[in-house]
C-alpha cells in the first residue's frame, strides 16, 4: 500500500505540474482567446485536482507511521515530548531519490513557479474591461472600419500621464465606409489631436461607435482577449511578463535549486504539511480566477486571490522553501 501511494504521490504531482503549465500557457495565449475562456479554465481545475489528490497521498502515508507511534506511547508510556517522531523521518519517504533527480525535481517547479507568477501578472494588466458602452456595440454585432471624421472634433481635451502628454479625448463625428454617414463617438481617445479629414479606426454599430487607440479594436470585435495585444497594455505586460518569468525565474531556480540542500529538499517534496500549504493557495488562486475567465464578475475575496495571485504564488513557495537553503 504504502509503495502504491508512494506512487500516486509522483503522478498526481506530474499530473499537476504539466496540467498547471497548460493552462498558464493558454492563459498567456498562443493567440487570442474566446470568451469565456473555458480551456483555461479546465486545466487549472485537473491542476488544482491533481494537487488534491496528491496531498491526500502525502497524509495517508503518514497514517501507519502514526498509528505505530500511537501504539507504542500506550504500551510504553513514553512521554509525548520524548516520543520518537517517526511519521517525519524523512528515510521513510526517501524512495532512494538520487540527488541529481531531486535537484532536477525542483528547478522544474519553480520554472513552473516563475511562468506562472509572470503568466497571471500579465494576464491581470490586459484582462477585458470594456465596459457597458463597448459590451452593448459588441452584442449588437459591431465591426471595425477606418471612418473618416466629418466636423469639427468637440470637447477636445488632453490627457496626461504622469505630467506628460499622453493623447487627446474628444467628440467625434464620423462616416463609416459601408455604414453610417454621419456616425456620433463619444470620449474617443487618439494620440494625435483630432481635426475634421483624418481618419481613425472605429468599433461601430448602427447605435453608436467606440474609437480608443490604446486598445487593439479587432480583438475587441470579436470578443477575443489577447495577453500580449498589439497596443500599449500589450507591450508593458510583455516587459513584465519577461521580468517576472525569465529574469525572476533563473534566479529563484538558481537559489533554491543550486543553493539548497537535497536532502531538505526532498524533506520538503513529501511533507503533507508544506504541500497542503502549497495545494490551498492552488486553491485559492483558481478560485479567484474563475469568475474572470467565465466572464462573470468576481467578489472582492476572488479579486484578491486573481490580481494578486503572482505575489501569493511567489510568496507561499518562497516562504515554503527557506528551510531547505544551506
Amino acid at each position: 500500500m504504502r509503495h502504491v501511494l508512494g506512487w500516486l504521490v509522483r503522478l498526481s504531482a506530474l499530473g499537476a505540474w504539466g496540467a498547471a503549465a497548460v493552462a498558464c500557457w493558454q492563459l498567456l495565449g498562443s493567440g487570442p482567446v474566446p470568451r469565456p475562456y473555458r480551456e483555461p479554465l479546465v486545466w487549472s481545475a485537473v491542476a488544482v485536482g491533481c494537487a488534491v489528490v496528491r496531498v491526500v497521498a502525502l497524509w495517508a502515508l503518514r497514517v501507519p507511521a502514526a498509528v505505530a507511534w500511537w501504539r507504542r506511547y500506550l504500551s510504553v508510556g513514553v512521554p509525548l515530548t520524548k516520543a520518537p517522531r517517526a511519521w517525519s523521518d524523512p528515510r521513510l519517504l526517501s524512495f532512494d531519490d538520487s540527488v541529481l533527480w531531486v535537484k532536477l525535481r525542483t528547478a522544474a517547479l519553480w520554472v513552473l513557479v516563475a511562468f506562472s507568477a509572470g503568466a497571471f501578472f500579465a494576464a491581470m494588466m490586459t484582462s477585458p474591461d470594456w465596459g457597458e458602452r463597448v459590451e452593448a456595440l459588441r452584442d449588437a454585432g459591431a465591426e471595425v472600419s477606418t471612418a473618416t471624421v466629418v466636423a469639427r472634433p468637440g470637447d477636445v481635451r488632453e490627457e496626461l500621464s504622469d505630467g506628460d502628454l499622453e493623447g487627446y479625448t474628444s467628440q467625434l463625428v464620423v462616416s463609416v465606409p459601408g455604414g453610417p454617414e454621419r456616425l456620433a463617438v463619444p470620449d474617443a481617445f487618439t494620440y494625435d489631436k483630432p481635426v475634421e479629414g483624418a481618419e481613425v479606426d472605429v468599433l461601430w454599430a448602427r447605435s453608436g461607435g467606440y474609437v480608443d487607440e490604446r486598445k487593439h479594436l479587432p480583438t475587441i470585435a470579436a470578443g477575443r482577449w489577447a495577453v500580449f495585444p498589439d497596443d500599449e497594455n500589450g507591450g508593458a505586460a510583455l516587459v513584465v511578463f519577461v521580468v517576472l518569468a525569465v529574469i525572476g525565474g533563473a534566479v529563484l531556480t538558481a537559489c533554491f535549486t543550486i543553493g539548497a540542500h537535497a536532502d531538505r529538499l526532498q524533506r520538503l517534496a513529501w511533507s503533507p504539511l508544506a504541500q497542503s500549504v502549497r495545494t490551498g493557495l492552488a486553491v485559492g488562486v483558481f478560485l479567484g480566477w474563475r469568475p474572470l475567465l467565465l466572464g462573470q464578475e468576481p467578489t472582492l475575496t476572488e479579486m484578491t486571490f486573481a490580481g494578486g495571485g503572482f505575489l501569493l504564488v511567489l510568496a507561499v513557495y518562497i516562504g515554503t522553501s527557506m528551510r531547505t537553503l544551506r
